[in-house]
């Protein structure tokens, strides 16, 4: 195996963890404030078409990235209303809206399956810090948004441990009415938290068609957004730990179309469906360690919250 081909899988590591985790750090945010949000997937498939479409319109990646990122905000917004202003049943909710997204997807998209990327997001390079070898080859080659994931994975976490903000969104998380009677909104509070989180799916879904896919078709999400939903559980809802977890499953669909070409001679089909036995196996193993130990889970999520319920 050479030095190139090794470096190659390295690269895509990064990238497909990239993608997977700014979708699973709105998602930490958003369950956080006790809000479960089903709809991933979809709001990335509406924040990489919308931000494709941008991108063949006004070739200006950072433009497209911006539209990816308020067209994610803007249809969690829908789930915010539903499930938070109005009470009804996040777990419906939130499948609604993965499979209105996917369907509003393919429908804005069917136009652009056959143009081509007008403008993309190139590595970053950091002049001769990028010719070191191994580590100038991967590290300081990213591409911008890695970089934002990154800085976004710091603050995210800095905001929810050290200051105010923070803590009256996992007081809200923990026990709205408990929050409420405190002085916080809770509804305001749930709000933001979802709309950030479908900005950072968008941004995902953006990611995905202006950098690692480059392009836009029906299907182009391909389940990773259930992925991220997944990351949040095995980083246990904090943002560090999901960064490992989206390396480690970023590893896994970076090795799935490169297996072959080591000469490792496995089925294709089984090669696809290989994240997800995983996610499902990651899934089970941490239910089981849950009947043995307290739940680190927020205790509101998922639980709708009206001012008289207190």
């Amino acid at each position: 195996m050479s030095q190139a081909t090794v470096i190659g899988l390295l690269i895509a590591v990064i990238e497909f963890a990239t993608l997977l985790y700014l979708a699973a750090l709105g998602e930490t945010i958003a369950e956080k404030a006790g809000v479960l949000n089903l709809g991933v997937e979809g709001t990335m498939a509406i924040g990489g078409v919308t931000a494709f479409w941008a991108g063949v319109q006004f070739e200006n990646p950072w433009l497209a990235l911006l539209v990816g990122i308020v067209a994610g905000a803007l249809f969690c917004l829908i789930h915010a209303i539903v499930a938070v202003v109005m009470g009804a049943d996040q777990v419906v909710s939130g499948l609604a809206l993965t499979i209105g997204g996917l369907g509003l997807s393919a429908f804005i998209g069917q136009d652009l399956v056959v143009e081509r990327a007008a403008t993309k997001f190139g590595p970053l390079t950091f002049g001769p810090l990028s010719d070191i070898p191994w580590i100038g080859e991967i590290l300081f080659s990213m591409t911008p948004i890695t970089w934002m994931a990154i800085a976004m994975g710091i603050v995210a976490w800095f905001v929810l441990t050290r200051t105010r903000a923070g803590l009256i969104l996992r007081a809200v998380g923990e026990s709205a009415s408990a929050a409420d009677s405190s002085g916080a909104s809770v509804v305001s509070s749930r709000v933001i938290a979802v709309m950030i989180g479908g900005a950072l799916a968008g941004m995902s879904g953006a990611y995905l068609t202006l950098s690692l896919a480059a392009g836009w078709s029906e299907g182009t999400t391909a389940g990773r957004g259930w992925i991220a939903v997944a990351l949040v559980i095995f980083g246990a809802w904090k943002p560090g730990r999901v960064a490992v977890g989206a390396l480690l499953f970023g590893g896994l669909l970076a090795l799935e179309p490169r297996l072959q070409t080591f000469g490792v001679d496995f089925s294709p089909i089984l090669l696809s469906m290989l994240p997800y036995l995983i996610t499902i196996a990651v899934l089970i193993a941490i239910s089981v360690r849950s009947r043995h130990r307290p739940s680190v889970a927020p205790a509101a999520i998922g639980t709708a919250y009206r001012r008289e319920d207190r």
